[in-house]
């Protein structure tokens, strides 16, 4: 018989104007309560929302994998996972947005991109979040194409500080995945060892 379930969707809350996670559902059977089911669950969770955030840009895949593994640390009454191991994890999750932002700016420089081409990547990188996944890897490509061109007006200078910046995305996602990966793997040596 199944000890419970969690249901957690990914939405945008305009009113804050970004990416949220509603816990639509969490429910843990009579005979599992009072066994901390139910902070396991949410922080399987968190972590697997993470985990999907880390590859897909409309979710903040990395502070959703450190709040579950708060989340999970707490399950268990901080015990195997202390204060110490989280503040790492903790200034991991600092890292991921450094991370982010040096993988498209330095794409961009590398092809000898102007100012306005990653400013312009960053306005369609936040642009992109409202036209959905299409938008998010289309919209950094489009604002330092258009960035590029009001700068020098020549397009194959615009068309590669485009791709540039499009690869510096994939090479920061690829970081926050091993990012990702070396949290959870903190988190599992100060768990069971």
């Amino acid at each position: 018989a199944p000890v419970g379930f969690v249901q957690l969707y990914p939405s945008f809350s305009s009113l804050g104007m970004l990416r949220i996670e509603i816990l639509n559902d969490l429910f843990v059977a009579a005979a599992w309560r009072r066994a901390g089911i139910a902070r396991r669950l949410l922080a399987a969770a968190l972590v697997a929302g993470g985990l999907a955030g880390s590859v897909l840009p409309a979710l903040p895949g990395v502070p959703l994998v450190f709040a579950g593994l708060v989340v999970g640390a707490w399950a268990d009454d901080f015990q195997r996972v202390t204060w110490l191991t989280l503040a790492l994890l903790g200034l991991l999750t600092i890292a991921s947005f450094a991370i982010d932002f040096a993988a498209t700016a330095l794409g961009a420089k590398r092809v000898g991109a102007t100012r306005l081409a990653i400013v312009g990547a960053l306005i369609g990188t936040f642009g992109g979040i409202f036209l959905g996944i299409p938008g998010l890897i289309l919209g950094p490509f489009v604002g330092a194409v258009a960035g590029e061109l009001l700068s020098h007006g020549k397009v194959e200078q615009a068309t590669r500080a485009g791709l540039a910046t499009w690869m510096g995305l994939i090479f920061g996602t690829l970081a926050k995945l091993a990012l990702v990966f070396t949290m959870l793997g903190v988190f599992a040596a100060a768990y069971f060892i």
